[in-house]
């Protein structure tokens, strides 16, 4: 398959479609059939403008539409460039590093927390275990492809694992609650959305303000205790869950 060009791109002025539109569409095909492969920087706005015969603010509505749906980033001193397009992840008893690999890419994490500390009311509560008197606190950030996902937050009953930050970057939370013998059954989850804080907006490359996806969950084994409790917001431009639904009536 040939390398794309800009050249390759044809509007209609007098067409239907806007023409910002009929760029964002041509531009996110060749992203998808891999004429524009991960990683491959487009001209600039002044460049790209120049050779289509439009304006910038159009060719800029284009560029924004497509940074909208997770198949371009803007990079500052490295211009616009091509991303992996959003996660698709399935709702079920996986870990976000599970679904990664399975979808081929290669995790990366960078460990913010990895402590035992005193175990708060709210640790407490959502544990589901009484007299409780220390947590194990975890926050994390995966990425894929040098591009951040989530940021993550997890307690577990002290004393269940014991990792080092090594192990935090390398494997999943669920591999290795699996390798230390826990046998996980089944989970409770509550998917929502909020906007990114200063804070989320430094750890996952977005602007604060941006649209994020939360997710609690609640996971226990199979003597029904709580074995972790997560709290993790994602980019909701580069990530989604999937919910299959049957009928069983």
């Amino acid at each position: 398959m040939k390398p794309w060009a800009p050249g390759e791109i044809v509007v209609d002025p007098n067409g239907p479609e806007p023409l910002y539109s009929q760029v964002a569409r041509q531009i996110g095909a060749a992203i998808e059939d891999g004429r524009l492969p991960n990683g491959a920087r487009l001209d600039n706005e002044l460049d790209l403008a120049a050779r289509l015969h439009l304006s910038r603010p159009t060719i800029r509505q284009a560029i924004q539409s497509l940074v909208n749906q997770g198949l371009l980033v803007r990079k500052r001193g490295v211009g616009t460039q091509v991303v992996r397009t959003k996660v698709a992840r399935p709702l079920r008893l996986s870990s976000l590093f599970d679904d990664l690999s399975e979808l081929g890419d290669k995790p990366e994490s960078v460990v913010l927390v990895n402590r035992v500390e005193p175990a708060g009311d709210e640790a407490i509560e959502h544990l589901e275990t009484p007299g409780l008197t220390h947590v194990r606190r975890l926050k994390r950030v995966r990425s894929t492809g040098g591009e951040p996902l989530a940021v993550m937050n997890n307690y577990l009953p002290d004393g269940l694992i014991d990792p080092a930050d090594d192990e935090l970057r390398d494997k999943g939370l669920y591999q290795l609650l699996r390798s230390a013998g826990v046998r996980l059954h089944a989970a409770q989850q509550n998917v929502g959305a909020r906007q990114a804080t200063e804070e989320d907006a430094e750890l996952l490359d977005e602007k604060p303000g941006a649209a994020l996806l939360t997710m609690r969950r609640t996971t226990y084994d199979e003597s029904g205790k709580v074995v972790e409790y997560g709290w993790h917001v994602y980019r909701a431009s580069r990530y989604s869950f999937n919910l299959s639904l049957t009928n069983n009536v």
